[in-house]
């Protein structure tokens, strides 16, 4: 237990957040048991801008600021240390998959990041920001395989606790699992019986397939990139949010591509909150799912709202 992030980590990690992550609301899913925590609302436009601002203002730092930081992303992580960065006045070197969505490494641009594309790999990316990092000296933050990351993510958490301390399931999309590891510290830690449930693609369930092993299990990079849900290609759970998964999380459940699809389309129409792929599809485990979760009303997790508009308005 002494390897996991504290529940006193988070509420440091929320300290340091206040006046840079939103706090976001619950809002209801009409005519449902549902509340979705739109994430979407951020700077940044995903949950991401909570773990990338947390690592890089933690005390693990010694209080010095680095001059410069590097980050490998997909997209949303990305943005969130190319923010960060620029408010913290500090350089950003962003290792990206060549394939992630053009709203997301123009946006990185804009906010003043250099971006290095590489091949869509996990190791490629991570070999890539390990040795631009040794090269500048700069620090290396890590999307979920890090602490003070996965502290930061947990402040989503926190304030579901605070908003529905009574929910029954929480509902949290995972890729690397950082979000779904310091939420789920959080709620376990706070709630009354709450459960945790991640919810991935089934074209990506590499997080599912470790849950049920009981190891992290890596999928082929060929599989995971059929799935939309861009933000949730990872092949692989990071060992340190997966740790936090064994310990703490109840299930992991998948949904299909369609699924996706139609939830991104009725979150848009019932509750008028844009949600990428990836966002989605904690809500949709609730809409289509709903006879594998736990009973009690459920909050779902749109962890962001970064889609291209060419899919957005896509027909299929």
């Amino acid at each position: 237990m002494s390897d996991l992030v504290t529940l006193a980590e988070i509420e440091a990690a929320a300290r340091r957040l206040l006046g840079v992550a939103v706090r976001t609301p619950l809002i209801r899913y009409p005519g449902e048991p549902l509340w979705i925590k739109p994430e979407s609302l951020q700077p940044i436009g995903a949950f991401k801008i909570r773990g990338a601002y947390a690592a890089m203002t933690s005390d693990v730092l010694g209080g010095a600021r680095p001059s410069g930081v590097v980050a490998h992303s997909s997209g949303n992580h990305a943005q969130a240390v190319a923010y960060a960065a620029r408010e913290l006045g500090v350089r950003a070197v962003l290792v990206i998959p060549h394939d992630a969505p053009d709203v997301k490494v123009r946006e990185c641009v804009r906010l003043g990041a250099e971006v290095v594309l590489v091949d869509p790999t996990m190791e490629a990316r991570t070999e890539t920001a390990e040795r631009l990092a040794r090269a500048h000296g700069y620090d290396l933050i890590a999307p979920f395989d890090d602490r003070r990351v996965i502290a930061g993510q947990g402040t989503v958490g926190l304030e579901i606790m605070t908003d529905a301390p009574e929910a029954g399931v929480v509902l949290v999309p995972v890729g690397g699992g950082g979000l779904l590891a310091g939420t789920a510290v959080a709620v376990k830690s706070l709630g009354r019986g709450t459960r945790v449930v991640g919810v991935e693609p089934a074209l990506a369930a590499d997080a599912r397939d470790s849950f049920l092993l009981g190891r992290p299990v890596a999928w082929d990079v060929k599989d995971t990139r059929r799935t939309v849900a861009d933000a949730l290609r990872v092949d692989r759970v990071g060992n340190i949010p997966f740790q936090h998964i064994a310990e703490y999380v109840d299930d992991i459940v998948t949904v299909t591509e369609e699924e996706i699809r139609e939830t991104m389309r009725l979150l848009a129409v019932r509750t008028r909150l844009v949600a990428e792929p990836a966002g989605a599809v904690a809500a949709a485990a609730f809409l289509f799912h709903r006879e594998e979760l736990p009973p009690g009303d459920a909050v779902a997790v749109l962890s962001g709202g970064n889609v291209d508009p060419d899919l957005f308005f896509s027909p299929s």
